[in-house]
């Protein structure tokens, strides 16, 4: 029996990496970017370790690559583990279990299925890059969700994940919080009440931070003389 459920995982494995290989080349957003569309996603946990603590709940935010607000989703989840609540993260987020049932949170599957149905319904068949702030954290934890239900990310996000530090380190603004930015073009922030203080709200302001940047890029080239 053992062996059974071994060369049958494998054989799973061994078609979920084919599958990710077999994919047509895509042409890239400078080619035709009217066929992108970008997937600003902010996550709350349980704590930093993804793997052990989990997602409760995921905001994401789909724009134009100019970034145009398309629609949105908030989802709280019930997390598998409530007992790894992190007393940091119950400071940020305000997490607790019951407060999360009776308020509807989903079970990490049907999560999942939710996630899956509004990238359909909102993408259709265009190319979609994740946007993040803390990137490596967001997708990790989006990473661990979507094995959770036996499914992947990457059957709706390009491999390649941007992340807005970069975008502004790229621009000269190389510090690594959004106050500079922000006070220079009077983007709002997100609420820093641990009650009010979800995925959402940090998706909505990562939006905002990005139009912000490229209304800064825009201004630097406004002031380079064209070449004669």
């Amino acid at each position: 029996m053992v062996l059974l459920m071994f060369f049958a995982c494998a054989k799973k494995d061994e078609s979920f990496i084919q599958k990710m290989e077999d994919k047509a080349p895509i042409p890239h957003p400078n080619k035709v970017p009217d066929a992108w569309l970008l997937a600003h996603i902010d996550v709350e946990t349980t704590g930093l370790l993804p793997g052990h603590h989990e997602m409760i709940d995921v905001g994401i935010v789909m724009t134009t690559l100019d970034g145009d607000i398309l629609d949105s989703l908030f989802l709280r989840i019930q997390p598998a583990h409530p007992q790894r609540l992190s007393p940091g993260a119950k400071a940020v987020n305000a997490f607790d279990a019951d407060h999360w049932q009776e308020m509807g949170a989903l079970a990490q599957s049907v999560a999942v299925d939710s996630i899956i149905a509004f990238h359909k319904r909102t993408a259709g068949e265009k190319h979609v890059l994740m946007v993040s702030y803390n990137s490596h954290f967001d997708a990790a934890f989006i990473d661990h969700l979507f094995r959770s239900a036996n499914k992947t990310w990457r059957d709706l996000y390009y491999y390649f994940i941007l992340d807005i530090p970069s975008m502004a380190w790229g621009l000269g603004i190389r510090e690594l919080t959004s106050n500079w930015i922000r006070d220079r073009y009077q983007v709002t922030d997100e609420p820093h009440i641990a009650e009010k203080h979800t995925g959402i709200t940090g998706a909505m302001v990562n939006v905002r931070i990005y139009k912000a940047l490229l209304q800064y890029r825009q201004d630097i080239m406004s002031n380079v003389p064209l070449k004669k």
